[in-house]
């Protein structure tokens, strides 16, 4: 099993915190350069998130509960977004609009899809098989999580390190770290929206650990 990678965003940040204050005197400027950076690397990503999610997700109908079901799928992946869903019943599909508290604006298109494709064979679905982890200091501290059964715990685990990381550098996760928050994983646990796990293929039953229970072997009659 290969070793886990960071990302090339995190490898690219990385290496502008080091430049940077090399590059020049003022260490200003360095940090808004790093900041502008890291503003358009999580832009791309969020658009590269939400054109994977519009052709993911598939309507059942265009009726008004399969719409709000979909408005709530958006503002549980992206968070607190202005959202609008204009139905086209001719071409069975939906127009989405996503505005972000910062401004940027998302544009895509959500298909109307049966259970079944067009050739007739009935679409797969994946189920989700226990996925406990812990850390390394302290591993009779369990948290119950689950994953996608075609990801091995390896590919689970490196999934979670990178949404661990794009977490904190989202807007939310700037935002808790200017409040104070400490950078760890229980925080991170107990505050990332469901929406970024599940994209990718994880979930999260508990945010808080269970400690393992040891069982007594039964005495022999």
């Amino acid at each position: 099993m290969k070793k886990e990678k960071q990302s090339n965003e995190v490898q690219l940040l990385d290496l502008l915190k080091r430049v940077l204050p090399k590059a020049t005197d003022d260490p200003s400027l360095a940090g808004k350069i790093y900041e502008a950076v890291a503003r358009e690397l999580k832009v791309k990503s969020a658009t590269t998130a939400f054109d994977k999610f519009c052709s993911r997700v598939a309507l059942p109908n265009l009726e008004p509960d399969s719409l709000e079901d979909a408005r709530r799928q958006i503002t549980e992946t992206f968070g607190d977004v202005d959202v609008t869903i204009k139905p086209d019943r001719k071409e069975k599909n939906a127009a989405v609009e996503v505005v972000l508290p910062d401004g940027n604006v998302f544009n895509g298109i959500m298909e109307v899809k049966t259970e079944a494709g067009d050739d007739g064979e009935q679409e797969i679905k994946l189920k989700s098989v226990p996925f406990p982890v812990c850390l390394p200091g302290d591993k009779e501290l369990v948290w119950l999580l689950a994953k996608r059964e075609n990801l091995t715990h390896e590919e689970a685990g490196i999934a979670l390190s990178k949404v661990e990381e794009d977490f904190w550098l989202s807007k939310s996760g700037q935002k808790l770290l200017r409040d104070r928050v400490e950078r760890t994983f229980p925080e991170f646990i107990s505050r990332v929206p469901p929406g970024m796990l599940n994209e990718a293929g994880l979930k999260r039953h508990y945010k808080t650990p269970e400690p393992l229970k040891v069982l007594r072997a039964a005495p022999k009659k």
